[in-house]
C-alpha cells in the first residue's frame, strides 16, 4: 500500500512476516511501486518487473536473468515497527520517540483503533487542540461537552524526560448526555495527558469504581497542511457493549475536532509568542508550543 510522510510518498508491504516501510520509487526507472504487487516477500515493479526483497535489494531483473545486479539499485528501506495497532517509521533513520501507552499490553483492556481521520491542517494544532480543555463545553455538544459547565479549573502541567504530563481535574463528564446518570453528580473527572514530542499525545481519563479509558492522538504529518489521525483506545470496562457504536462514537469526537483545526488561520501552529494572545486556560497550549522550540521546530510556526 501506499502512504506519504512529510511530502515523501511511501510504499508498506510485508516480507517474512515483517511491514517494510521504503521510498515509493523504484530506482531503474523511477516508477512508483505501490502499483506493483508483492509475491514470496519481494515487491515487483510493474514496469520491468524487477524484484525487490525486504532489505531493499535488487533480486531479479527479469528482462536480463544474468546481469550482475548492483548495489545502487536497492530500495530506499526506512526504520519501521508494529505497535499500537499501527506502523510507525521515521525519514531520518533515527531513533523515534513512540508513546507509552500502558494499557495496549493489559489484558483487562480491550484495544480498539479507530478509522484514520484526514485533516485539512497542521499536526501541530491538532495536536494542540486534542490538549485543549477550555474547548470541551463549546466544540463537544453533540458528544460529551456541556455549555453550562465552561470553567476551566487551574490545573499543573510538569515537564517529563520525554516530553509533558499534565493533570486536569473537573466535573466535566465524559459520558454523553443520555448517559451522565452513570456517574455521580458530585463525581471528579480526572484526565491525564501526556505529550510525546514532536506530534503524539495520549490521554488517560478516569472514570467512577475504577475505570480507565485510554486513549493515543497520533497526528501523522502527510504534509504541511495535511494530517492523518491515528487513534489507537483502551478501556477496561463496557467491554460486552458494541465496538462499532463505540468507534462512531469516538468519531464523532475527532470530527468535532477536525473542524476547528481546518479552521484556524495561520494554518501552522505559531511558535512566536506574540503572535497569538494566551490565557490562563490555556497553560498546557503554552508548555507545548515552548516544547516544539526547545526540540529545534521552526521559531516561526510548527505544522
Amino acid at each position: 500500500m501506499q502512504a506519504r510522510l512529510l511530502d515523501v510518498d511511501l510504499v508498506l508491504f510485508r516480507s517474512q512476516g515483517k511491514v517494510v516501510v521504503a521510498r515509493d520509487l523504484c530506482p531503474h526507472r523511477g516508477m512508483m511501486l505501490s502499483g506493483g504487487w508483492v509475491d514470496q516477500g519481494q515487491i515487483i515493479c510493474p514496469y520491468h518487473g524487477l524484484h525487490f526483497a525486504g532489505d531493499g535489494r535488487c533480486t531479479s531483473i527479469p528482462s536480463q536473468p544474468d546481469a550482475r545486479l548492483s548495489d545502487r539499485l536497492s530500495l530506499t528501506v526506512l526504520p519501521s515497527l508494529e505497535r499500537l495497532g499501527l506502523v510507525w517509521s521515521t525519514l531520518s533513520g533515527e531513533g523515534v520517540l513512540l508513546p507509552d501507552f500502558a494499557a495496549w499490553y493489559n489484558e483487562d483492556f480491550q484495544k480498539i483503533v479507530c478509522t484514520p481521520l484526514d485533516i485539512a491542517g497542521s499536526s501541530g494544532r491538532q495536536i494542540e487542540g486534542f490538549l485543549d480543555v477550555a474547548h470541551f463545553a463549546w466544540a463537544h455538544t453533540g458528544t460529551f461537552g456541556n455549555r453550562a459547565n465552561p470553567v476551566v479549573p487551574e490545573y499543573t502541567v510538569d515537564k517529563t524526560e520525554t516530553g509533558l504530563r499534565v493533570l486536569y481535574l473537573s466535573k466535566v463528564s465524559n459520558f454523553p448526555p443520555d448517559q451522565r446518570d452513570r456517574a455521580p453528580a458530585d463525581f471528579v473527572w480526572r484526565r491525564t495527558f501526556e505529550v510525546f514530542p514532536p506530534f503524539s499525545a495520549s490521554l488517560v481519563v478516569d472514570y467512577p469504581h475504577d475505570r480507565q479509558l485510554w486513549i493515543l492522538n497520533a497526528a501523522c504529518p502527510i504534509s504541511a497542511r495535511r494530517t492523518r489521525l491515528f487513534c489507537p483506545i483502551a478501556r477496561n470496562f463496557d467491554k460486552d457493549t458494541s465496538v462499532e457504536a463505540f468507534r462512531e462514537f469516538n468519531h464523532r469526537v475527532f470530527n468535532e475536532d477536525r473542524v476547528l483545526v481546518e479552521n484556524q488561520k495561520p494554518e501552522d501552529l505559531p511558535l512566536d509568542f506574540g503572535s497569538e494572545i494566551s490565557i490562563p486556560a490555556d497553560r498546557t497550549s503554552v508548555a507545548y508550543r515552548r516544547l516544539l522550540k526547545q526540540i529545534g521546530l521552526s521559531l516561526a510556526y510548527a505544522g
